[in-house]
């Protein structure tokens, strides 16, 4: 992370200083809830659209929740640091206009990611169902043996109830099994929950980036200036780079680089809808 020290005024705006706020209570209430048996996580963490826990206001709610006491920190620290400056530009209204498309925009992109992973999956185990065989369900799991890891799965125990399928091909238990199997990955891989305002956050360093593309920032590591504008730039591109390298990651960086675009396109349509840029 980079520090920045604003020309403006260190008092937070207001919607800079209730979204941290509300995020901070959320984190709060997650920690103290969950030994009582409320899982807010479970409640208010967006979840695939075909979740048996998906509920259409997880789309808003997901924003303000975090996994952990470091998740939070950083993404309040960005937001204080860059968020403030936008406010103070932009106005509170615009701001969290910004803010909040930003974030839909991120759980969008990352919804559509997890989409083209998860679809072609459950068409191949409902085909599976219909005509089980080892072969098949050998090959299932080397196309997904890196889903079937970071479920938490033991990928060798897998490979070893297929081994012991080829030599009995025709048991009707193995092919319960195996299909009992590909269906808990399924409900596995659609129940993770994503939260956090890493989205938004993300789209508030592309904003700060457009706006003040000259200024300087120092980078924590290693300690060197870095101008916003390629700060934004590196930062986007390494984004994509773990994206396509890290399936399966449980770092929805997919959302980061939702976040960036729809701030990007946004900021490009106020600019042409108004004589000044912002």
């Amino acid at each position: 992370m980079s520090y920045y020290r604003s020309p403006l005024s260190t008092q937070i705006p207001p919607v800079t200083k209730n979204l941290i706020i509300i995020n901070a209570i959320l984190l709060f209430a997650t920690v103290v809830l969950e030994p009582r048996g409320i899982n807010l996580t479970r409640l208010l963490g967006l979840f695939y659209p075909a979740s048996e826990y998906f509920n259409p206001i997880q789309i808003i709610t997901h924003m303000f929740m975090h996994g952990n006491f470091s998740h939070l920190l950083f993404n309040m620290f960005a937001l204080y640091m860059f968020g403030r400056v936008l406010e103070s530009v932009w106005g509170p209204k615009r701001f969290l206009f910004y803010y909040l498309v930003t974030g839909l925009g991120a759980a969008a992109l990352h919804t559509f990611v997890n989409f083209i992973e998860i679809a072609p999956m459950a068409k191949t185990i409902t085909a599976f169902s219909n005509t089980p065989t080892p072969e098949l369900f050998s090959a299932f799991i080397n196309k997904y043996q890196g889903t079937i890891t970071s479920m938490g799965f033991n990928s060798a125990s897998v490979m070893d109830f297929a081994a012991k399928w080829h030599n009995a091909p025709l048991s009707s238990a193995y092919e319960t099994e195996a299909i009992s199997f590909m269906d808990k990955l399924l409900q596995t891989r659609m129940n993770i929950p994503t939260v956090g305002a890493s989205g938004a956050v993300f789209g508030v360093l592309l904003g700060f980036g457009m706006l003040f593309p000259n200024t300087q920032l120092m980078l924590l590591f290693p300690p060197i200036p870095i101008k916003a504008k390629y700060f934004v730039i590196g930062y986007g591109v390494l984004e994509l780079v773990l994206g396509l390298s890290q399936a399966g990651s449980n770092i929805a960086h997919f959302a980061h680089l939702g976040g960036m675009i729809f701030g990007f396109l946004l900021i490009k349509y106020w600019n042409k809808r108004s004589s000044s840029f912002y």
